[in-house]
């Protein structure tokens, strides 16, 4: 069925936003790269990883769990679990489709949504034209995939020292998803600070909590359970204005 001038337009217009996208997205992804290629992850295991998984919290849980050898449902309930908020952003797409979207398209959105293109996508005035999103997501993941393996070509090729070095970005970019949110709520400050101090004691002490059982990954999982679900039984949300209730 040949594309109408008004999908063609929304295309193009999804290539275009989705540059800038995708130029951020190598950057993160090739220090992503770095981690992988010390999880002993190859080039074409990473691309085929980015290329599934459009997350840049979720595809760290996953390499570090793969780095720690943890079984299979370990890995797919941390990635569950980081990228869970893709559930909700999805949610809210799925308003913005025509009411005959076909099953297709929906499926198809909803597979490319991040961070970046759920918000140029919800900008969009009116009803959401699926070949929109397809075009952002035609460079955009791509760029991303490519960054992850190029970045584990690079881990294996320059020196240690900037391998460690180039490692050390991965924490800045998490340092700049944290840091914003945590400014603007207290809540997710504290809960930022207790879930930093969390791990720590129980990756010093879990022997002393008689947690020493569990791996790493599962101890994040529950970590995350707790904390998050805690938070929200303790601050909920309004629905209007945003606003927390507390008390």
């Amino acid at each position: 069925m040949p594309m109408t001038i008004e999908k063609r337009s929304a295309l193009r217009a999804g290539v275009r936003d989705g540059v800038p996208i995708a130029m951020g997205y190598f950057a993160v992804a090739f220090s992503l790269g770095i981690a992988g290629r010390n999880a002993g992850l190859t080039p074409l295991q990473g691309f085929v990883i980015s290329i599934l998984n459009h997350a840049s919290a979720g595809e760290y849980a996953g390499i570090t769990a793969i780095a720690a050898l943890a079984p299979y449902w370990e890995l797919a309930v941390t990635i569950l679990i980081t990228n869970a908020r893709y559930l909700l952003m999805s949610c809210a797409l799925s308003q913005k489709l025509a009411p005959e979207t076909s099953l297709w398209n929906r499926l198809g959105v909803g597979f490319g949504i991040t961070d970046e293109i759920f918000g140029i996508s919800m900008a969009r005035p009116g009803f959401l034209e699926p070949t929109y999103t397809y075009g952002a997501m035609l460079i955009a993941i791509p760029s991303w995939a490519a960054g992850t393996a190029l970045g584990i070509i690079a881990g294996n090729t320059l020196p240690l020292r900037v391998v460690s070095a180039l490692s050390v970005a991965l924490y800045g970019m998490f340092l700049a998803i944290i840091i914003p949110p945590a400014r603007k709520d207290r809540v997710v400050a504290v809960l930022v600070g207790l879930s930093f101090l969390c791990s720590l004691l129980l990756g010093k002490g879990a022997a002393a909590f008689s947690l020493d059982w569990l791996t790493g990954g599962t101890q994040v999982i529950l970590l995350t359970l707790l904390l998050a679900g805690g938070a929200a039984a303790l601050f909920p949300i309004k629905e209007e204005g945003g606003e927390r209730h507390e008390g």
